[in-house]
């Protein structure tokens, strides 16, 4: 027993370390990672572990309790009611009208109306960690598109909570025991007061998450030993989850509740640290389990009914969003962004569909199914984002924007701005401060409509369209700068205005050396890291901090700003052989380091021979 868990063990994190990093690479995120990792080595591939791999699914689904704990913590009452409008307008809106259209499309295809309300429930679950990481990839997080995203996947995160608890009483309709999943102590007891002692159980869990974790971290808090904290932290979690298996719920639920009483804590930071590691292991352990799970054997099969469920599936969520986006004013291409990325089915179904066959609501065969559906549809996500950013949104993206009179561009300056968003918009403050008008472009259409009502003149356009830059004027302009959230597409407009507007100035904002070497190649004028000015103005409040007169810590930092830059053009062609750019950025290192150290010796050694003067002078007769 124990060489075979061991050996399970080894296969699973093998799998893990080997197709992780590849599928992150190609773009598909971790989650996608995980999952192809256990289809790999599951009994329908490979076959390197076989049915008996549900000894460390049991194991790893405490890395679930974990993250719904974390998610708990990160649950502020302050923020959450700040995005309250979104959150549970949108959020309940698409969540409510996906289940009852999925599980009508259910009901009509045979399942029960227990199986399809749950079943229903948790198909309209999205990807958190697949459209976080799209939304941030591609600059997107902070645009209308990216904050409806975002609130509703804070919704459906929530609303996992709810839907645990209910499926238990869902199972007691068709005649199985809530003891059925869970083995609680409570199961021989009539239906009412097994309902009342998991309120009470619930009430106790928020009583102790105020009343009693929190003096007891304290008390743990006074040892100084990072060990015994980081026991503490998942005796915790690992409590809770005992308590929740005795009342017949799912260990989840607490974890959530205490996690959102400790929201507010002293020790919510260092309660986050010290789970994090074993949550990522753990989660990444369940879905490698998922995936082994998942039987390709009835996909290849009869596979015309699976991938008419996925297709369906796609289609009706899409509806669904698409609706809620309009309901809510998201604009054509905004809505089709929000849309696509919501589409999928998310890997919170993997744990309510657990849940469901431990409960036996759903049939052997629907449940493998359904779990065959869910990865088809996350798996499917990257290559339909593929197709609404390259074939839908250039067709008909702006359209409806371009047929607006507001954006003919009837005025043209020296400065041309292409993009707005907090950079490009702190650098036209600047200018208009100090009486320099520009011309600004941005093709984020809730960004200009936004910014017209807060008194700038923007338009609407892609500024990488060469007819849009000869309505802005840019032949007679003597300055661009470029300020997109994209690095591709700021490439993309480098090289537009260096093939047909040579003469022009270009000034751009770069996020890393990668960009900007990037940048360079194609022919900027000057590349701009945004970080870079913050990193050293930080870095001379230290040195004056730590007792450096002001002014040299200035010059310090003016001069590590001239030999950083200096240094960029001289990796900027071993970019692409990483031996040399070692070698030369370990030498452009020290003589960095070395000409600073002089510059400061010199700084002291002036100061020095001009208070000797200034003594010597002070004694001399006159």
């Amino acid at each position: 027993m124990t060489n075979g868990f061991l050996y399970q063990a080894f296969m699973y994190l093998a799998a893990a370390v080997v197709c992780v990093p590849v599928a992150k690479k190609l773009g598909m995120g971790s989650v996608l990672g995980y999952l192809l990792a256990g289809m790999l080595i599951g009994p329908f591939a490979f076959g390197f572990i076989g049915k008996e791999g549900q000894d460390i699914m049991h194991f790893a689904e405490f890395g679930v309790v974990m993250m719904l704990f974390l998610i708990g913590l990160e649950l502020e009452p302050a923020h959450f009611w700040n995005l309250r409008g979104r959150i549970l307008g949108m959020g309940s809106l698409q969540l409510a009208a996906t289940a009852l259209l999925v599980g009508s499309g259910l009901l009509m295809i045979g399942f029960t109306w227990q199986a399809a309300l749950a079943a229903g429930l948790a198909l309209a679950m999205s990807s958190t960690a697949i459209v976080l990481q799209t939304l941030r990839e591609k600059g997107l997080s902070t645009a209308e598109s990216g904050r409806s995203a975002i609130a509703v996947l804070l919704f459906q995160d929530i609303a996992v909570i709810p839907i645990l608890a209910l499926l238990p009483f869902l199972t007691l309709k068709t005649g199985t025991s809530v003891a059925s999943g869970h083995d609680g102590m409570l199961s021989h007891l009539p239906g009412w007061l097994q309902t009342s002692s998991v309120l009470c159980a619930l009430l106790a869990v928020i009583a102790a998450g105020r009343y009693v974790i929190a003096p007891f971290l304290r008390i743990i808090a006074g040892a100084e030993l990072r060990e015994v904290c980081v026991a503490a932290s998942l005796l915790i979690i690992f409590g809770i989850a005992c308590l929740m298996k005795l009342v017949g719920l799912s260990p989840a639920l607490g974890a959530f509740l205490a996690g959102v009483v400790l929201a507010n804590s002293e020790f919510r930071h260092e309660l986050q640290s010290d789970i994090e590691p074993f949550k990522g292991l753990l989660l990444g352990l369940f879905f490698i389990a998922v995936g082994a799970s998942i039987n390709f054997k009835l996909i290849t099969d009869d596979p015309l009914p699976v991938f008419a469920l996925v297709a369906a599936l796609v289609v009706a969520k899409a509806l669904v969003l698409a609706a809620a986006g309009r309901l809510f004013r998201l604009s054509f291409d905004q809505n089709c962004i929000f849309t696509v990325a919501l589409s999928q089915v998310g890997e919170f179904a993997f744990v309510l569909f657990a849940f469901m066959g431990t409960l036996d609501i759903l049939s052997g065969q629907w449940f493998d199914t359904m779990m065959a559906v869910t990865a088809l549809s996350m798996t499917a996500t990257p290559v339909l984002m593929l197709i609404n950013e390259r074939l839908i949104l250039p067709r008909f993206g702006t359209r409806e924007q371009a047929e607006q009179p507001a954006d003919i561009i009837d005025v043209q300056n020296k400065v041309i701005i292409a993009g707005f968003s907090t950079f490009g918009s702190t650098v036209g403050r600047f200018l208009r401060a100090n009486g320099i008008e520009a011309t600004i472009l941005d093709n984020n259409s809730d960004r200009v409509d936004l910014l017209r009502k807060m008194g700038f003149r923007v338009f609407y356009g892609d500024a990488t369209r060469l007819d849009i830059l000869h309505s802005a004027g840019a032949a007679e302009a003597s300055i661009l700068i470029v300020a997109i959230d994209t690095a591709a597409t700021n490439c993309s407009l480098v090289a537009t205005v260096r093939k047909h507007f040579p003469n022009l100035t270009v000034l751009v904002r770069a996020r890393n050396n990668l960009e900007t070497f990037e940048l360079m190649e194609l022919g900027a004028s000057r590349v701009y890291r945004e970080c870079l000015d913050a990193s050293v103005r930080l870095g001379v409040d230290v040195l004056a901090q730590l007792g450096f007169r002001r002014y040299t810590a200035q010059r310090a930092g003016q001069n590590f700003m001239k030999y950083d830059e200096d240094a960029l053009h001289k990796l900027a062609p071993h970019r692409h052989d990483e031996k040399k750019y070692i070698i030369t950025t370990r030498e452009q290192i020290r003589l960095q380091e070395q000409m600073l150290a002089n510059d400061i010796q010199s700084s002291h050694g002036l100061i020095d021979h001009a208070w000797e003067n200034k003594e010597g002078g002070c004694g001399c007769p006159e």
